[in-house]
């Protein structure tokens, strides 16, 4: 039980330290992408249809692999 009185303030102290970290992202533009944003509405990419598959990603798992899971 006295383990607790160390833990909870350095929880606390790691979480404060976390949304510091986020608070201070938003601050300086981090999530900010203004020329990605540009670029991406003039281009006419996947406009008319959805993006082919990618053959590694979406290759079934062979019949050995799906037993070991």
């Amino acid at each position: 039980m006295a383990v607790l009185v160390l833990l909870v303030p350095v929880s606390l102290g790691l979480g404060l330290l976390g949304l510091a970290a986020f608070l201070w992202t938003l601050r300086t533009r981090q999530y900010d992408d203004p020329e990605g944003d540009a670029a991406r509405i003039l281009s006419d990419r996947w406009d008319d249809r959805p993006a082919p598959p990618d053959p590694v990603r979406d290759t079934p798992p062979a019949p050995d692999e799906e037993k070991r899971r």
